[in-house]
Formats: structure tokens, sequence, C-alpha cells
């Protein structure tokens, strides 16, 4: 490992597929409840991915994928007509292989190795591995948690019973401002090692307090983790926001993160199920492929 580089690798865990409606995917004129009720098509299989970084001063988490439970037990989603809208949204295909923990032992660790998971906003499919992480540090923004209190959380996605689990260490996150001109025009930043190395940055639109994570190493390329920023990184180069959340802010974030990419053509975009993220990450970095899948 070079010895400037506190991270000995980057991988992916992949947590199963979900399919979900393509106006989802890629906004269309369609409003979100015109296209939920009424579409009868689905995309592909998409990844349910979560990112595993190994620094020296601990093992990081960027989401936690989705809880097989979601496909084993009946009573996991929300009965009535919000547990219909669940179904309409999106469905998912988890094997017994495709757990949060069984990723990360085929990768080598351990879920006790954790130090730190952070979490790219509270919708089911990356929030699934919190019960196996209460050792770890839970980092969310502070403006996600509150969503939690807001008027009919689970009509927005958000069912806390799958959340706030006993036992479960929260850091919620304000970021602070910075000067830094490589992470332009974003003006605040968490840096969760203070050595510039893992930042995070606000990226609303999707949720109002969605996360990014930002991977610097000397040397390499720097890597975006977006989590549902996008579905597919080409859709973020162009522009082109999802069907699920607010556009307006959609547009801002994607602007935001389409000016560093303009300033830095190396920057590697890596959202949460966009089918060819693994592969841009070996790339990347030149490892070895470690997309930790069954």
């Amino acid at each position: 490992m070079n010895q400037n580089d506190p991270i000995r690798r980057v991988s992916v865990v992949s947590t199963g597929h979900v399919q979900i409606r393509p106006d989802h995917l890629a906004s269309t004129w369609r409003p979100t409840a015109w296209w939920l009720l009424a579409s009868r098509r689905w995309t592909g299989p998409l990844p349910i991915n979560a990112y595993v970084i190994e620094h020296r001063d601990g093992l990081v988490l960027f989401d936690t994928g989705q809880d097989r439970a979601s496909v084993t037990d009946p009573g996991y989603f929300p009965g009535a007509i919000t547990g219909v809208l669940y179904g309409r949204l999106a469905r998912f295909e988890i094997s017994p292989q495709q757990t949060l923990s069984a990723g990360l032992d085929r990768l080598g660790y351990a879920a006790g190795d954790v130090r730190i998971a952070v979490l790219s906003h509270l919708h089911q499919d990356h929030i699934g591995g919190l019960a196996e992480l209460s050792h770890a540090d839970i980092m969310v923004s502070q403006a996600e948690w509150d969503t939690l209190s807001s008027p009919l959380p689970e009509m927005r996605g958000l069912m806390r019973r799958h959340i706030d689990l006993p036992g479960l260490r929260w850091q919620r996150i304000e970021p602070e401002p910075t000067g830094d001109p490589d992470l332009a025009p974003f003006q605040a930043c968490h840096d969760l090692f203070g050595d510039g190395s893992l930042v995070l940055l606000l990226t609303p639109g999707h949720t109002p307090g969605s996360m990014s994570l930002l991977v610097r190493r000397p040397g390499r390329p720097p890597l975006m983790m977006v989590g549902d920023l996008t579905y597919d990184a080409h859709l973020l180069q162009s522009g082109h926001v999802p069907g699920v959340g607010s556009r307006h802010r959609l547009r801002e974030a994607t602007a935001m993160i389409n000016t560093m990419r303009q300033r830095d053509p190396g920057l590697v975009i890596l959202p949460a199920h966009d089918p060819e993220a693994a592969s841009r990450l070996v790339q990347a970095t030149g490892q070895a492929p470690t997309l930790a899948t069954a």
C-alpha cells in the first residue's frame, strides 16, 4: 500500500437486485402519482450496492443495502394502501447469500469489523444491514434524520421500525463550511477522518437530506458515491434526473456534481443501482474485481 494513501481497498457488495419503473429511473413529463399507478413496465434488474472502504483508521460502509427480510417476511412492509404503493414502486430479488454479512465475508471482512456506516439516505434499500451493525457508528445527515418526524413518513419510503433500532449508535451530521477548492461548488462538507480522503457532501433531492461520499486517494481517480442522486452515471452526466424526489433539488445537486466532473474529468460516479458501477470501480482502482455477490 502507498504509505501516503490511507485507503487500502475500495469494494462493492451487492445485496440483491431491484426493478423499478422506467419513469423512476429517468424522469419524464408524467407526474410521479400518474406513472406509479398506471405504469405496467419494469426496468431490468438493477444491483442494490453497498460500498466498502478499508481505511487505516477503520472499515467504512457507504449504505448497507436491502434486508432479505423484505422478501421473506410478509409483515416487513406497511399494510393497506401504503403497502400497495410500495409494491408498485419496486420489486426485489435477494438470495440467502446476498445479505450484507455474507457479502462482507466474501471480501474477507466480518460485520463486526465495520467502524462507520454512512447512510446516503434512509430508504429501505440503503438501511437493510443496520441490524448487523450495532457495534458501529451510524452516520446520517441531520436533515435526513429530521424527515423521520415529518408527517406520514411511511408514505415517503421511511419505515422507522426498520431504522431506529435499539442499540444503534447514531451520529447526525451537520456539514461544516469548507474552503477546499477541489470541493467547489460545494461550500460545506464533513471529513470523516480529518485527512481529506473520505468527505461527505450534501446532495439533496431524492430525499431532503441525501448525502454523497467523495473518496480521494493519491495517484488514483477520485470516486463519488452518490446513492440515488442518479441510477446511471451516464444519465447524471447528461443532467437527466430520476423521477422520485424534488426534481428542482435533484437538478441542483446534479449540476454541482457535474461541475466537479468538468474540473476533474477523471471523477468516477458510483450510484447505488448502476449495473456498470462495479466494473467502473475496478477500472478506477486497478484492483482485481471485488464485487461480493453470489
